[in-house]
């Protein structure tokens, strides 16, 4: 039988109101050592808590859970009470005095909701990235995981495949006989049908991309106005500004959320072939390398002489000698304000374009995985004659599918996902 554990599942103190969790098998026996009565189910009732030797702790709410209807699918006791830290505390230590109760390790109540069906993996990975949300964009994204519409999208797909692999049996069962002589003739359509969905989904953008942040990297050669600019983006004086060229030595990274969008903003040292000490050269070549991992570039150097695809931005157009560009997406100066508007706008809506939309769930990259390989077997089933040979594709894919749920997963992989979670979830 599992311990049965307990955990502040709020804020840490001081708080209005801290909310303890007590689930498993003695939740039961907390309830009778700290509240000393028995409470109706589901129904909040105001209490008096005590500890070991009748001492009060507090007066607070008590919800009684039994399960397996509840969060965790076992007994389940919640006390709101008073969020001071002396009250946590003496909560803390009476429920530690019950025989048969411990501390919860991170995670460790949403791993007994996985383990006894009341969520899936990716629900779990779901929950796990909406506890991390930081953005709008990043909330809506990791709720429609956590929600299920990936795990029921999931579900129908294996349904379906279920459904062909029936007829692939009745083949390799009954076809010696006259009322099953060989496989559905739409079933070709109908395996090309599934793999086109799921290929579908895995061209979609990644949770990675919106978990990290479009990452926009700001170029040029010293001097150029890029710390100045960067300054501006991320709004506050993260990088250091000067005349003297080359102040920038190394690569300067700040995430940012502009209207509910997650971005990742880069300064880098200032591009040149001579660079006047070996610093200035490292700087120069981590400059080079965040070029090559970014989403956008945008570039503050000579008209053309960017990287393919970045914008061409003119920069200090409120300087009367500023260099001039021809072709500028965007003349803007970062001291006074101008062209930062239209600068911002245009990032906003070209993050969105390359970031999951709202409400989508997106794939991570073990799920991303998986999904590939059921494609790449249905893909191969559709490719087979021979019946063995395709009933075997489909039992691979049938494999993905349960291992995005979780029905095949090992501790390990658990141990990561769960370890994210905060003590009390």
């Amino acid at each position: 039988m599992a311990d049965t554990i307990f955990a502040l599942s709020s804020g840490s103190p001081p708080a209005a109101i801290a909310v303890v969790r007590i689930s498993g098998a003695e939740a039961g026996a907390a309830l009778s050592a700290l509240a000393r009565r028995r409470l109706p189910p589901r129904r909040a009732v105001t209490v008096t808590l005590r500890d070991g030797t009748g001492t009060t702790i507090d007066r607070a709410l008590a919800l009684w859970l039994p399960g397996p209807g509840t969060a965790t699918g076992e007994d389940t006791l919640e006390l709101h009470c008073h969020g001071g830290r002396a009250v946590v505390a003496a909560v803390d230590a009476a429920l530690g005095a019950v025989p048969g109760l411990r501390r919860a390790e991170p995670g460790e109540f949403t791993r007994r909701a996985f383990a006894n069906g009341r969520i899936d993996l990716a629900e779990a990975e779901g929950l796990a990235d909406l506890l991390a949300a930081e953005t709008e964009l990043q909330r809506q994204s990791a709720l429609a995981m956590a929600g299920g519409a990936f795990s029921q999208q999931v579900a129908a797909w294996r349904e379906r495949v279920l459904q062909l692999s029936a007829a692939v049996e009745a083949v390799l069962d009954f076809g010696d006989e006259d009322d099953v002589s060989g496989l559905p003739g739409d079933f070709s359509g109908l395996l090309a049908g599934l793999e086109d969905e799921i290929r579908q989904w895995l061209a979609r953008p990644r949770a990675e991309a919106l978990r990290e942040g479009f990452r926009v990297v700001l170029a040029g050669p010293p001097n150029a106005g890029k710390s100045t600019l960067f300054n501006a983006l991320i709004g506050r004086e993260a990088a250091i500004t000067a005349p003297t060229a080359g102040t920038t030595r190394d690569v300067l990274t700040h995430p940012v959320a502009l209207a509910g969008v997650p971005f990742r903003f880069v300064d880098t040292a200032g591009l040149r072939e001579a660079a006047e000490d070996a610093i200035e050269a490292i700087g120069v070549e981590r400059a080079l390398a965040a070029l090559d991992t970014a989403d956008l570039v945008l570039w503050l150097g000579p008209e053309g002489a960017g990287p393919d695809g970045a914008w061409e931005i003119e920069p200090r157009c409120d300087a009367p000698d500023h260099p001039a560009k021809h072709a500028a997406r965007h003349r803007l100066s970062a001291r006074t304000g101008e062209g930062m508007a239209s600068l911002r706008a245009e990032l906003i809506a070209t993050a969105r374009a390359a970031l999951p939309r709202p409400g989508d769930a997106a794939l991570n990259a073990r799920q991303h995985r998986l999904m590939a390989d059921a494609a790449e077997s249905l893909g191969a089933a559709a490719s087979l004659s021979d019946t063995l040979l395709i009933a075997e594709s489909l039992r691979l894919a049938r494999v993905a599918f349960d291992a995005l749920l979780g029905r095949t997963a090992t501790e390990d992989m658990l141990d990561t996902l769960f370890g994210r979670f905060c003590i009390g979830k």
